[in-house]
């Protein structure tokens, strides 16, 4: 495993990290698999390494998480948890927050969080969160039960990363999740020159997703672009349209190159990959750990997609 320091963080942080969520959620979504292969799954990824583990009240697998980790010294764990806002109308958001916060220290059976995020802000709720929630996240930071105060953009909702653009220029944030993969690159442009100077870390959030794991559902994608005359017709395969990554590239797959492409970016700290397959998971650790992609792959890529700002990759 290779370890990176998380922005002004100062903490030591592998460069993949496991995400608790997203589609497979360990695999609790498969009613096949249980608690326990969740729990063997967290286990095995920290015997790969992994020190950094992204869960979320909204998730469901704090728990699992929490059952993971007994046994492992603290120190060696590096956790994220985030709190769904509670809505703008909520009699006493303030409370809601700090309740949230001690039911994720009982459920994870820690003293404290690393990092504790809101989760899927976005720009419609920047005012609120800004306003009412974070003078309690700073009092809890102050208090010792969170370590670093964190942001998730409400990625599917806001593409172009506008909420980010604004509270980075206010630096609320130590740590901050953004989606980031070949179809939308443009965190490259508005995220990055903002977190690098100011060290917020930066965990990489949509990596892969359904258009970079299904050939089908990314022809029919390019097929879409090339429609609206997005990418010009005849500069792709027409039949598999990212051919020339594996082509040009040591790749095996185009999620491997995908995990590369976003490893290696300036301005990623953490990418973080979600699976209830253990053998995905070592296949996507192991892409994670290999070099960039060769410079001519990383230029037809942006030369394809680098002007793109509303896609999400699902």
């Amino acid at each position: 495993m290779d370890y990176t320091t998380l922005g002004r963080t100062e903490l030591k942080v592998s460069v993949a990290g496991l995400g608790c969520g997203g589609p497979s959620r360990l695999g609790l979504r498969d009613a096949s698999d249980s608690t326990d292969h969740a729990v063997a799954l967290i286990k095995q990824a920290f015997d790969l390494g992994v020190n950094f583990f992204d869960t979320a009240q909204s998730y469901g697998t704090e728990p699992v998480v929490g059952k993971a980790i007994r046994g492992i010294p603290r120190e060696k764990l590096v956790i994220s948890t985030k709190k769904t806002l509670p809505p703008p109308d909520h009699a006493n958001p303030e409370d809601e927050l700090r309740r949230g916060l001690e039911h994720s220290l009982k459920l994870l059976e820690t003293d404290y969080i690393d990092i504790y995020h809101l989760h899927g802000v976005e720009p419609k709720d920047y005012n609120h969160a800004k306003n009412r929630l974070m003078p309690v996240m700073r009092r809890l930071k102050q208090q010792g039960k969170i370590r670093f105060i964190g942001v998730t953009e409400g990625f599917v909702q806001d593409p172009q990363h506008r909420m980010l653009q604004d509270s980075l220029k206010e630096d609320l944030w130590d740590v901050v999740m953004v989606g980031f993969n070949f179809l939308n690159p443009s965190a490259r442009k508005t995220v990055f020159p903002l977190t690098l100077p100011s060290q917020a870390g930066t965990l990489n959030m949509f990596a892969v997703r359904r258009a970079l794991s299904q050939p089908k559902r990314l022809k029919e994608l390019v097929d879409a672009l090339m429609a609206k005359g997005e990418i010009p017709r005849g500069v792709v395969n027409a039949d598999d349209p990212m051919d020339f990554v594996l082509c040009d590239s040591d790749a095996a797959t185009l999620p491997e190159a995908a995990y590369r492409f976003c490893r290696h970016e300036p301005g990623v700290d953490v990418v973080l990959t979600g699976t209830g397959n253990p053998a995905h998971l070592q296949e996507n650790i192991a892409a994670i750990l290999k070099p960039a992609l060769p410079r001519p792959v990383l230029d037809k890529l942006k030369k394809l997609f680098g002007n793109l700002d509303y896609l999400t990759g699902n």
